[in-house]
């Protein structure tokens, strides 16, 4: 698997399927979400106001995840995923762990081969970032996927930093 870190706008992104940072209602918000809304168009709300009125009329679970259409996005699929909100008194690493294994589950499904994530839950859910990257990048080495190619696609140069450190390791000259 070919991991690679990309500064830029995950809704610019010529690979199979994009995760989508998603809240639980599936029906757009900020950041991420917003973003993939606005610009993939009316498709994904659409697809995603059916999954509310079938499958998950309470929501999409915390660590879960589901497809839809990519809409107007270069993008095959869209792959929502809904991250938990960091806590400082309740260990929820495997719930955020959970969302890059279900999104790579999913991605199996459909049979996509290239696929880019955001720093899930590391935005507005407040997950500090090197560890919102360490999570990312341990848990999509270590599932067993037939995805070839992995983007964490990154905004801004503090995420970008994270995930470079977490893709590399630490540094041997640093270590106890």
């Amino acid at each position: 698997m070919d991991i690679r870190l990309v500064r830029g706008d995950i809704t610019e992104q010529h690979v199979d399927a994009v995760v989508n940072a998603a809240n639980s209602s599936l029906l757009g918000g900020g950041g991420v979400d917003g973003a993939i809304h606005r610009r993939g168009g009316p498709d994904i709300l659409a697809e995603c106001r059916e999954l509310r009125a079938s499958k998950y009329g309470r929501g999409l679970p915390t660590g879960r995840a589901v497809a839809t259409t990519a809409g107007r996005l270069p993008a095959r699929w869209v792959i929502h995923t809904v991250g938990p909100v960091h806590s400082a008194t309740e260990d929820r690493t495997e719930l955020l762990a959970s969302c890059y294994r279900e999104s790579l589950r999913v991605a199996d499904e459909l049979g996509a081969r290239s696929v880019a994530f955001p720093a899930v839950s590391a935005g507005v859910y407040g997950w500090p970032m090197d560890d919102a990257a360490r999570v990312a990048v341990r848990t999509v080495q270590e599932t067993s996927t037939t995805v070839s190619e992995i983007r964490f696609v990154l905004f801004g140069d503090e995420a970008y930093a994270a995930f470079d450190r977490a893709v590399r390791g630490p540094d041997p000259k640093h270590a106890p």
